[in-house]
């Protein structure tokens, strides 16, 4: 079990379960944020689904698949794209982890915004005006504006003792900065995505992704700072001096 204690924590208790879907045996994950506490359970401490769940369903071959109420889109249908966009999001903050070591602070936080993409896809799978009110309401995310007021908490508290720069600041830092930044661009790809679908889905949903772009070009400062690397700036081109130049 992996625990954390952040002071920009509010008390309370949120449970984040990545949405399990037929194709897979996804092993879900619980967050807790209680008494300024964060817990993530491992693998080892959920309900595992067994292997003989296939992958494969094979009725997505004809160019359609479903959204969580059972309807059949196409696959080009606009909440695919936000769907594969957000995937992609967290596949990148995954990367993203991968480069930095186990024991930073900023793991677990990164860990918890996997989880919450998840619950973002649910509720992008899940159209509000959708038949199956049980299912738009079983999908509801963040009606309190918990999880953005908690992103924005994290953003003031790490922005603390960040280097400042008058000139812009260009991906770089390392590679788990520069991943983030990768990261960070794709969620603003993403909230692109999800304007179309600005009827259908709930708000803070809208607001929590456009939150978390802000969070990540942070997040990336952040480990660039922790880690040691100092990060390029943009020079105009009278103070540029180049190979070229010589």
């Amino acid at each position: 079990m992996l625990s954390i204690t952040s002071s920009s924590l509010r008390t309370g208790l949120r449970i984040c379960q990545p949405h399990i879907t037929r194709r897979g045996f996804c092993i879900s994950q619980r967050v807790f944020a209680e008494k300024s506490k964060i817990t993530i359970k491992s693998p080892d401490e959920v309900k595992s689904y067994p292997a003989t769940i296939k992958v494969y369903t094979r009725t997505g071959d004809k160019g359609s698949s479903a959204l969580f109420t059972g309807e059949r889109r196409s696959k080009d249908d606009a909440v695919f794209e936000a769907l594969g966009t957000t995937d992609e999001l967290s596949s990148m903050i995954g990367l993203a982890i991968a480069h930095m070591d186990s024991s930073s602070s900023l793991v677990p936080r990164l860990e918890v915004i996997q989880c919450l993409l998840q619950d973002v896809g649910s509720n992008v799978a899940t159209p509000i005006g959708a038949k199956s009110q049980a299912k738009v309401k079983r999908t509801r995310f963040d009606p309190d504006g918990f999880h953005c007021d908690n992103l924005e908490a994290w953003i003031d508290e790490m922005s603390e003792g960040l280097p400042v720069h008058r000139s812009f600041i260009l991906p770089s830092g390392g590679l788990a900065a520069s991943t983030l930044h990768v990261a960070r661009t794709i969620c603003r790809r993403a909230e692109r995505s999800l304007v179309p679908l600005m009827d259908d889905i709930d708000k803070e949903t809208f607001m929590f992704v456009n939150r978390l772009s802000d969070f990540l070009f942070v997040a990336a400062r952040w480990i660039a700072m922790k880690q040691g690397i100092t990060e390029k700036i943009y020079v105009h081109p009278k103070g540029r001096v180049t190979e070229f130049d010589k």
